[in-house]
């Protein structure tokens, strides 16, 4: 069973940093691209970042130059590194694979970033 759980989020001030964690459980994790998501209220989820097996990436325009998104094979984890945050930024954070056909999503982690 496909198990993806967010961890790392919380409320920041404007300009701050937080650290979001993905760890991922029941895939052969290595060969799976793996995304972060944002849903902010009343709008849609939208991709925020991906990363693929081969450790390529790509970014929202919103987010680029400020967020990194990395994994660790090893742990089964990736992460997303959120520098200079803006209240603009405030939304639940969801990571998102697919697998064997599939769409796996988390079940999120809040990010609150005051003015």
């Amino acid at each position: 069973q496909v198990q993806l759980v967010e961890s790392g989020g919380g409320l920041v001030q404007a300009g701050g940093s937080l650290r979001l964690s993905c760890a991922a459980s029941g895939i052969i994790f290595s060969i799976r691209a793996m995304d972060w998501y944002c849903q902010a209220p009343g709008k849609q989820r939208e991709l925020v970042a991906r990363i693929t097996r081969s450790g390529s990436t790509n970014y929202a325009d919103s987010v680029k130059g400020r967020f990194t998104i990395s994994r660790d094979n090893a742990k089964n984890t990736v992460y997303l590194q959120m520098n200079s945050l803006k209240p603009e930024d405030t939304a639940s954070y969801y990571c998102h694979t697919t697998y064997d056909g599939m769409d796996y999503w988390g079940k999120g982690t809040l990010v609150t970033v005051s003015s």
